[in-house]
C-alpha cells in the first residue's frame, strides 16, 4: 500500500487514476509521494519515507531539486499536459495586443448609463481600431510543446511564423508545421517579427534573455508577449521602451508592480494554464508518473533525475538504486551482487548531471542483508526492491 499528499487541490479527473493501492494522507510525514502545484516545498522537512514528487504543470522553481535529488527523491512535472491551454491564452493575446478590445469593453462599461451608447459608439470606435494579425510576421523564441502549437495556429491564421529554437527535439520538429520558418539566430526574429512571444525555460542562461539590448534591435512599434516567466524578461527596460514608443503593447500573463496598470502592458493573473482541461490533464499525467515509478520504478519526466524505463518487472524482483553519478558505480553494485551468487537477467542505468539512476531485474529474490551492502556504497542515496 502506497499513501500520496496533497499540497494543493489536485483535478478529482487525476486522482481517480490511483488504483486500489493507494490511500491519500493528510500528513506529508506518512508519504511515499507528494503531488504539488504552486505551493512552497523548500522551506519543508522532507520525511525520510518519501520516493517521488510530481509536480501537475511544468515549472518547479517551487520545488528544492538538489535537495530532493541528495535525499533520493525523484522530482517529475508534466511537460506539454498544459500546452493546449497556454497556446490559447497566447493567441488570446496576439488579438488583444492587435486590437484594443480591453480598451472597447471598458468604454462601454464607463457609457453604460448612457441612452445614446449606440450613437456614440460610432464615433468613438475609431480610438480602438487595430490592425490584423494576418499576414503580420510572428516570432517564436523556444519551440517545445507549447510554441509548436502556437506556431501552428499562428500559421493557420494566415500569420508568417519564424520559429527560433537551437535544442528543438525531434518530436517538435516531427509537429512543426511545414509552413514555419525556422531561424538559426535569434536576431532575425528580432530585426524581423511584427509580434515575438517567448517560450523557454526559466535557466541562468534565459533569465532576462529580452533585455535592452534585444529591445534595440526589434522592430519600431513590436508587440512582445511573455507566457512564459516574468523574469525572462527585463521589464523594466519593457516599460522604458512602452513609454518610448518602442515597443506597442507588452501582453504578460504576470502581474507585478512594474507592469500591472502600466500604459501599453495588457496583464492577465497567470491564466495561462488555468483551464479545467488543462489541471486535469496535468494530474492525468502526474499520478501516471507516480505509479510507474513507484511500482516499476521507471522515471518518465523527471527534472532531477535521468529518465529509465525497463517496462514491467519479468522476473522474480527488481532492484532500483538512486546515486551519485561517480566512477565504477555499476561495477561495485555487479561485484556485490555476483558475490551473492544473484544473476542479473536485465539492467539499465543513466546519468543526468551529478546524478544517475541503475534497474536491476534479477532471478531470485535479494536477501536483506545484500540490500545492507548496497545502501553502504559510497554515493548511494536509495535503494528499492520491487516485486
Amino acid at each position: 500500500m502506497y499513501q500520496y499528499h496533497c499540497l494543493n487541490a489536485i483535478s478529482k479527473v487525476g486522482l481517480e487514476g490511483f488504483t486500489g493501492q493507494y490511500v491519500q494522507t493528510d500528513n506529508l510525514k506518512d508519504a511515499d509521494a507528494v503531488l504539488v502545484r504552486s505551493a512552497a516545498m523548500h522551506d519543508l522537512e522532507l520525511p525520510d519515507r518519501l520516493e517521488a514528487i510530481a509536480r501537475a504543470g511544468a515549472g518547479v522553481n517551487n520545488i528544492p531539486l538538489s535537495k530532493c535529488a541528495d535525499k533520493g527523491i525523484v522530482v517529475f512535472n508534466t511537460p506539454g499536459a498544459n500546452a493546449n491551454g497556454v497556446k490559447e491564452a497566447v493567441i488570446a493575446g496576439l488579438l488583444l495586443a492587435s486590437r484594443d478590445i480591453v480598451g472597447g469593453i471598458n468604454w462601454v462599461q464607463s457609457e453604460r448609463q448612457n441612452d445614446l451608447i449606440a450613437k456614440d459608439a460610432e464615433k468613438e470606435k475609431k480610438q480602438f481600431a487595430g490592425n490584423e494579425i494576418s499576414g503580420k510576421r510572428l516570432g517564436i523564441i523556444g519551440l517545445g510543446a507549447i510554441g509548436v502549437l502556437v506556431a501552428n495556429a499562428a500559421a493557420r491564421l494566415g500569420m508568417e511564423v519564424y520559429g527560433y529554437d537551437p535544442y528543438i527535439s525531434v518530436d517538435a520538429a516531427w509537429n512543426l508545421s511545414r509552413d514555419i520558418r525556422h531561424i538559426k539566430e535569434v536576431e532575425e526574429i528580432y530585426r524581423e517579427c511584427d509580434y515575438i512571444t517567448i517560450h523557454v525555460p526559466l535557466m541562468d542562461s534565459t533569465r532576462k534573455m529580452i533585455d535592452r539590448a534585444a529591445i534595440d534591435k526589434m522592430k519600431d512599434g513590436v508587440v512582445l508577449l511573455n507566457y512564459a516567466r516574468d523574469v525572462l524578461v527585463d521589464e523594466e527596460a519593457v516599460v522604458d521602451a512602452l513609454r518610448a514608443g518602442k515597443i506597442k503593447r507588452y501582453v504578460s500573463d504576470f502581474p507585478n508592480p512594474t507592469t500591472a496598470g502600466e500604459r501599453g502592458c495588457i496583464v492577465t493573473p497567470h491564466l495561462g494554464a488555468s483551464t479545467a482541461e488543462s489541471e486535469d490533464n496535468c494530474a492525468m499525467m502526474a499520478v501516471k508518473e507516480l505509479i510507474d515509478y513507484l511500482e516499476h520504478g521507471n522515471i518518465h519526466h523527471s527534472v532531477n533525475y535521468p529518465d529509465c524505463d525497463m517496462g514491467i518487472c519479468d522476473t522474480v524482483c527488481r532492484v532500483a538504486i538512486n546515486h551519485k553519478n561517480i566512477k565504477n558505480m555499476i561495477g561495485q553494485f555487479a561485484s556485490v551482487l555476483g558475490e551473492a551468487d544473484m544473476n542479473i537477467a536485465h539492467m539499465a542505468n543513466q546519468s543526468k548531471g551529478e546524478y544517475a539512476y541503475s534497474l536491476f531485474d534479477l532471478d531470485t529474490a535479494i536477501r536483506p542483508d545484500i540490500i545492507e551492502r548496497i545502501k553502504k556504497i559510497d554515493g548511494v542515496l536509495r535503494v528499492r526492491v520491487l516485486k
